[in-house]
């Protein structure tokens, strides 16, 4: 099934809309925000910052391209970072100048992002990257950012719940011949031998393969069992699970795992461990009636083959949100390979508030300023 074409400034537009629509924070009340650490399992690091041979009381953030809107986000974080100097930029040019005395600097990770090379060059007092985002690959791309060993956090778990969703949505989708339906229904066509030539399926009793069970992972596992469904997943942390996922496995038993699967869905963040590991390889591992489903990020899959697995129907199908590359060109040939759903990145939008968002935002700027423990920080050894 075709998307409209997407481009990358429509893709920023739709990120910040996303951004936007918060309600009123709340990031002094302690009972809110040990309650929206749980709800999102949120990490705190085991010392505080202020043990960091860099670290110091903050005097300067530059925060790129409109990732923090104009409002109460904006003086909110003032209020987390009092007398800290915070420059909102509109490029990565000014971003870059203005950074040249930051300590922090803070934005989406979806290039032209805060992790752009200029700006990290540039930034030689930088201690800290926020990232409003959960995605940080473009980040661990910088050499200067392991090389100086610079505090990186993100924004994983927020959005866990939503692209969870997303994922089965797919899924479903794929074995319900939702694609091939909407397409009769813009020709005016009612037709079962569509159903019966799209080889319908349940989703109940059947095996779905989650790939990083890390947040997105989980929520997509407990989804997956609510239908029925025997959930198996592999995760580079070891063995342990949830009840409802019947064996956690390693990365290294990820072909043996995917040959028994009837769904594989891909959770895991983009490191250089799992960059084009689904190649024909793995493809060849899978059922021919099996499907794949990727909410992650596409330089996992080598698309190429991909589209071959497709074509050749050595898969059932593909439910992709990301791509490689991404945006997709109008003119690539993976819009048009067979049994394919493509939508343009966007499993983390809905309609829930950003208030959980935004809490975390300012309340990690608040224990930056303090030298106390922070919040999800990204381990830049493995990759996320």
């Amino acid at each position: 099934m075709s998307t409209p074409k997407t481009a990358l400034p429509r893709l920023w537009a739709a990120l910040a809309t996303s951004l936007v629509a918060s309600v009123t924070l709340a990031a002094d009340d302690p009972q809110k925000v040990a309650a929206m650490l749980k709800k999102f399992s949120i990490q705190e690091a085991p010392t505080p910052v202020r043990e960091r041979k860099d670290w110091r009381p903050p005097k300067k953030m530059v925060v790129l391209a409109g990732a923090i809107p104009p409002g109460e986000e904006r003086e909110e974080l003032a209020a987390a970072l009092p007398g800290v100097k915070i420059v909102y930029a509109s490029d990565v040019a000014t971003a870059a100048n203005e950074a040249k005395d930051a300590d922090i600097v803070a934005g989406l990770t979806v290039p032209p992002g805060v992790c752009d090379l200029s700006i990290i060059d540039n930034a030689k007092q930088l201690r800290w990257i926020l990232s409003l985002s959960a995605g940080v690959e473009q980040c661990i791309a910088v050499p200067a950012v392991r090389a100086r060993n610079l505090l990186m956090t993100n924004l994983r778990g927020i959005d866990s719940s939503v692209i969870g969703e997303h994922a089965i949505a797919l899924a479903l989708a794929m074995a319900h011949g939702i694609d091939t339906f909407v397409q009769a229904q813009e020709k005016g066509r009612w037709s079962r031998q569509d159903a019966i030539d799209t080889h319908l399926q349940t989703l109940a009793g059947k095996t779905l393969l989650v790939v990083g069970l890390g947040g997105i992972g989980t929520e997509v596992a407990s989804r997956a069992h609510a239908l029925g469904m025997n959930v198996t997943a592999t995760r580079a942390s070891g063995h342990e699970g949830p009840d409802y996922v019947s064996y956690v496995g390693t990365p290294d038993e990820l072909l043996k795992l995917a040959s028994t699967a009837d769904v594989v869905v891909n959770t895991a963040p983009l490191t250089t461990q799992t960059r084009g590991v689904y190649n024909a390889k793995f493809f060849s591992s899978m059922k021919p009636t099996a499907y794949f489903v990727n909410v992650a990020r596409g330089g996992s899959v080598v698309t190429a083959d991909l589209v071959a697995a497709l074509n050749s129907g050595k898969i059932a199908g593909a439910g992709l949100d990301v791509v490689d590359p991404e945006p997709l060109p109008p003119d690539h040939p993976l819009w048009h390979a067979k049994n394919v759903i493509i939508t343009p990145h966007i499993s983390s939008f809905s309609d829930i508030p950003n208030e959980a968002r935004w809490m975390l935002v300012n309340e990690n700027a608040r224990r930056y300023a303090a030298g106390d423990k922070m919040l999800s920080v990204v381990d830049l050894q493995r990759e996320y």
